[in-house]
């Protein structure tokens, strides 16, 4: 009976660290920009409608580790798709500050405007918390189309 009860309690102690593990991996500056290619893409090969869908999804493929991608439009930085903040989408988001006073939307564009992708620090917080943290999010315009595609990591 002891042996039974080592062993559940071993493994039990084995899952929470394998829990803990993979709640506490981080997003790399590559995948944002892996990801945010692979949304565009999708945009090209299905259309924008399927896409902000499949960007939609909480659970999708552009929702990974403790990052995710999200769609603007972009000349009015209105949010189009947000599987984190379902609440933003449809929402104009230019005249958005952070903590700090600055208009990181208002980058966001310019930068997808002047050089069509880049990357944009900021302070935003983490999913799950209202404190804000360091972010430095890849802002991507999908060529030929008028919406940029976005995924960031916290410093």
């Amino acid at each position: 009976m002891k042996k039974v009860l080592t062993f559940i309690l071993v493994l039990l102690l084995g899952v929470c660290f394998v829990g803990l593990v993979v709640a506490s991996e981080k997003a790399t500056k590559d995948e944002c920009v892996v990801k945010c290619k692979d949304a565009a893409k999708l945009v090209k090969e299905k259309g924008l409608e399927t896409a902000l869908n499949n960007l939609k999804d909480r659970n999708g493929a552009f929702v990974w580790k403790d990052s995710y991608v999200f769609c603007i439009n972009l000349e009015t930085a209105k949010m189009l798709a947000h599987p984190i903040k379902p609440k933003l989408i449809g929402k104009m988001l230019m005249g958005i500050k952070d903590v700090n006073g600055k208009m990181f939307f208002v980058e966001y564009i310019n930068l997808a405007k002047s050089k069509g992708e880049g990357w944009v620090d900021y302070m935003w917080p983490k999913p799950g918390e209202k404190k804000p943290s360091p972010k430095l999010t890849y802002v991507y315009r999908v060529p030929g189309e008028n919406v940029v595609m976005l995924a960031g990591i916290y410093k």
